[in-house]
């Protein structure tokens, strides 16, 4: 099975263009579905039925596996088995008509403009550390970036004149995204001396470095974000993400189209960018009943005056 899966992992990066982090959750999914049927005492996969497809969902779901879990480890077995296909070492897929459960509707969370100023301004100048972090978070915010893809920026990527990234987004697709004044300010001062400091006397493209002078990792951001959530007095963990959902939403609030959100923040469809008008919508149900003075009724039946 390791030749199989090595040459699936090639297909995956080279043919496909999939991120080094997708395909680590793709190999996690499927060394799973592979665990199990080692314990059905299943050794081949031209003996995978449909039906164990299902027996090996329902025991996903008896474990206690959220719903959303279960229907990515069914697209990472899709995606899989339709390689299998295509390489002919099987003759027909079991996951084909293997239907995805529904998932509950969630909506993002995400910072307010409030709590968003407040992480943004924890960070310290003191330190070239601290200058890079504060770069880091406001780029973050202004430019509602993926983690992976701010920590896989250059800086020839920025342009500071026109407040413009380029960025190697999902798929190996590149984009344009922006960023505003404050992220611009940000950047240069970790640039005048905060960067050179931290690179010393090596060489390195990357944009954000480390101690070392190497690319910051992802894992690195989120111990920032903790960091900062903490200092910021914020009382809740943060991630990455959740700048992105806040990016996505303030931007709507304020009267941005929906096709430019979608293409700033680089989603091939967009009904996935859709998902933020609910948040917006939810958010000005809870300001009108918070707000307006007949929105509630007492239990007497008798509006609230105000």
């Amino acid at each position: 099975m390791q030749p199989v899966l090595d040459k699936y992992v090639d297909f995956l990066r080279v043919e496909r263009g999939v991120s080094h982090y997708t395909i680590r959750n793709y190999l996690t999914d499927i060394m799973e579905f592979l665990g199990y049927l080692k314990e059905q005492k299943i050794v081949s996969l031209d003996e995978v039925e449909h039906a164990m497809v299902r027996q090996y969902l329902a025991w996903l779901m008896e474990k206690g596996t959220v719903r959303g879990s279960i229907a990515r480890k069914l697209s990472a077995l899709r995606s899989f088995y339709g390689y299998l296909l295509r390489e002919k070492i099987i003759n027909s897929s079991p996951v084909a008509t293997t239907g995805t459960p529904k998932l509950d509707k969630r909506l993002p969370e995400l910072l307010s403009i409030t709590e968003v100023a407040k992480v943004l301004e924890a960070p310290g100048d003191s330190t070239p550390q601290g200058i890079r972090d504060r770069a880091l978070l406001e780029l973050l915010y202004a430019s509602g970036l993926r983690v992976s893809e701010i920590t896989g920026l250059n800086v020839a990527d920025v342009n500071m004149e026109t407040r413009e990234i380029r960025v190697l987004g999902k798929g190996s697709k590149e984009r344009i995204t922006l960023m505003g004044q404050p992220a611009v300010k940000a950047l240069e001062a970790y640039m005048k001396l905060a960067r050179i400091q931290l690179l010393g006397d090596r060489k390195n493209d990357a944009l954000f470095l480390n101690k070392d002078g190497a690319r910051v990792a992802v894992r690195r951001v989120q111990h920032i974000l903790d960091k900062y959530a903490l200092k910021s007095g914020l009382g809740k963990k943060i991630h990455p993400h959740l700048f992105r959902h806040s990016f996505a939403t303030h931007l709507l609030d304020g009267g941005a189209d929906l096709r430019v959100v979608q293409e700033l923040l680089g989603h091939a469809q967009l009904s996935t960018t859709q998902v933020y008008t609910h948040v917006t919508q939810a958010r000005a149900r809870q300001v009108y009943l918070a707000a307006h003075p007949r929105s509630q009724q007492h239990k007497d039946g008798e509006t609230d005056n105000g």
